[in-house]
């Protein structure tokens, strides 16, 4: 089963790392939104299986979006991605209604083993179809944004 997923984060290039991470797994990107009001626009368009979603969003943050999200479908399923630091706030995610979360930078382990935990019904010959994909098994995918450093 390939699972359709939208990825959510007001950085471009963290929704670009996360759908790279995503489809190297060999699930597809629906969509990418930038912020949680378009979230739960394009969730209640597209259905998706599988939400990952920033935390710290403008417009709507993640936590706003996965209350709007969970009232739209009690069975969705949302994986928060976030920073160190913002503990409080993946508390209150999954209060509201996530399934998980995952630390930046996104991990393709770390990407597999929440996904098994949320779909073990998922077949193991996806991951031996992908196995070769362009990521290496261990690899993060870094990438800073413009003008930021570590």
């Amino acid at each position: 089963m390939i699972l359709k997923v939208l990825v959510v984060d007001d950085s471009l290039i963290m929704r670009r790392n996360i759908s790279k991470t995503v489809e190297a797994l060999g699930h597809k990107v629906v969509h990418e939104a930038k912020d949680g009001l378009e979230a739960v626009s394009l969730y209640e368009r597209l259905q998706p299986d599988l939400v990952m979603m920033d935390i710290t969003m403008p417009e709507m943050d993640g936590i706003s979006a996965v209350k709007a999200i969970i009232g739209l479908n009690k069975e969705a399923k949302i994986v928060m991605v976030t920073a160190h630091g913002q503990g409080d706030m993946v508390v209150q995610a999954i209060r509201s209604g996530a399934s998980g979360y995952l630390l930046k930078p996104l991990s393709i382990v770390k990407l597999r083993e929440s996904i098994r935990k949320i779909f073990p019904h998922i077949p193991q010959e996806l991951e031996q179809i992908h196995e070769q994909s362009e990521l290496p098994r261990n690899e993060e995918i870094v990438l800073l944004e413009a003008g930021k450093e570590e």
